[in-house]
């Protein structure tokens, strides 16, 4: 029996420097030399169990399959919360208040500004469309025209600022949302007609080696259509073409999916002694309790943005379907940026950042624009609405941007990617909920201040107040 001993152990030493691509379970091959008992030997594949492997969450691993681990973390998240979901179900029932989500949409006695607000915005659409198809019929020149564009592009941002200060009625949810519209409204409308611009050149480059002019004329103005504008406005991205890819049918199943996933959070009307989700949120003593509030609504947001595009995109067969990145496994707040919002980094790399570098500014000096441009527009976008501007999420995206540039050589990997998510959760979110808590002590103190004095044994001072627990 001594040889067979020193025939495995052979077989054993030279299995164990093998790479990882060898099964578990699969036995060397013997050489057709050796003795047939042992190449028979009914343990050969036995013997040796053991190989050179990494295990599968370490770094050198090539593992990649972590659904379940997804999974788990999705139910200890839900888990985590669950408890208040069982209070609220136990003290008071599944309480939907119907009265007062109206009250939140019909904004005093059904007048609705921020619905006439939406509503007027067809007006710069239209007009949109109209300067395009008059360039094409020759009644404009292209600088008149862009001339044109830019002023009502102008008029588009201007005009729901102006209403948003001056409206007394509106609500402060219809402000962000209307605000939100006409931001999204100008941004598609630049990039329509500057890419019809783009493609006019193009055609008139064609039309001079096309002998059939009349065919691709006809086919060129076939897309100026109000069709194709409101397509493109109601489909969920920012830059415009012409054919976008679409997908053969609208799938019933994935429709309800979304919508189901939109609808999964419901609203819940809570008495004055219990808490609630704007308690859960701002009622807290020191500034690092809001952490964990910020990282759920984080997710809530991003989770709800994922759901609703991807429901427009289905219900309007829209293909391309790329609107973010794998921005939680980003190393660095540059990767994060880039990989987060898809549709706006596209169109700020297509519209704004091309345009700087082919006007010869450098592209760094470029790209610091575009991150300035985007950090006024959410300040704009959040400060507004609240008619409070304390100019936060901008420094804080500023300090963001200096923690990238440099610290960010000193945090790589693992170390890079819990930079990212401590600047998540303590970054430009935790100042936006800060514009919220101002918002709402400054309404409480508004309408809830007694009339006799500021200082009440029961109250204090209406700060006070907020911070306390019922």
């Amino acid at each position: 029996m001594a040889v067979p001993r020193k025939r495995f152990s052979s077989v054993c030493s030279s299995s164990s420097a093998e790479e990882d691509s060898a099964s578990l379970h699969d036995s060397d091959p013997i050489s057709a030399t050796d003795p047939p008992s042992e190449q028979e030997h009914p343990y050969a594949s036995l013997l040796c169990c053991h190989r050179v492997q990494d295990s599968l969450l370490s770094s050198n691993s090539s593992f990649t399959r972590y659904r379940g681990i997804l999974n788990w973390i999705i139910i200890l998240l839900i888990l985590t919360h669950a408890h208040l979901f069982l209070e609220n179900f136990i003290q008071h029932g599944f309480l939907i208040d119907v009265k007062k989500v109206m009250e939140h949409l019909i904004e005093d006695n059904c007048n609705w500004p921020s619905v006439n607000l939406i509503l007027a915005s067809n007006i710069f659409a239209i007009t949109a469309l109209l300067l395009e198809r008059f360039q094409e019929k020759d009644m404009l020149s292209p600088t008149n025209a862009h001339c044109l564009h830019l002023t009502n592009l102008g008029l588009l941002l201007l005009f729901p600022a102006a209403v948003i200060v001056h409206e007394p009625t509106i609500s402060t949810g219809g402000a962000f949302f209307s605000l939100w519209f006409y931001t999204a409204l100008g941004m598609k409308l630049y990039s329509y007609q500057e890419t019809n611009r783009w493609y006019r050149q193009a055609h008139l480059t064609n039309a001079e080696t096309d002998k059939n002019v009349s065919v691709a004329e006809k086919a060129y103005n076939e897309h100026l259509t109000f069709r194709d504008l409101y397509y493109f406005l109601l489909a969920p991205t920012l830059c415009y073409q012409r054919d976008f890819p679409c997908t053969p049918k609208v799938r019933i199943n994935k429709l309800l999916h979304r919508l189901l996933e939109m609808w999964i959070e419901p609203i819940f009307q809570r008495s004055e002694n219990s808490f609630s989700i704007m308690d859960i949120t701002m009622r807290v003593e020191h500034l690092v309790g809001l952490v964990a509030p910020t990282h759920f609504l984080w997710l809530l947001f991003f989770f709800l943005s994922h759901s609703y595009l991807n429901f427009c995109a289905e219900l309007l067969r829209f293909g391309d379907r790329h609107f973010y990145g794998d921005w939680w496994n980003a190393t660095t707040l540059i990767a994060f940026w880039n990989n987060w919002n898809i549709p706006f980094q596209k169109w700020c790399h297509r519209h704004v950042y091309t345009r700087l570098v082919e006007k010869n500014v450098p592209p760094s000096r470029a790209e610091l624009m575009v991150f300035l441009m985007s950090a006024a527009l959410c300040e704009y976008m959040i400060a507004l609405p609240l008619h409070s501007c304390r100019l936060w999420i901008l420094l804080m995206m500023v300090f963001e941007l200096l923690v990238a540039v440099f610290l960010g050589n000193y945090f790589k990997g693992n170390y890079g990617n819990g930079l990212v998510w401590l600047c998540l959760l303590l970054g430009p979110l935790l100042a936006v909920i800060t514009y919220f808590h101002d918002h709402y002590i400054s309404f409480h103190h508004h309408h809830h201040q007694p009339s006799s004095s500021p200082l009440t044994p029961q109250h204090g001072l209406p700060s006070t107040v907020f911070l306390l627990p019922h």
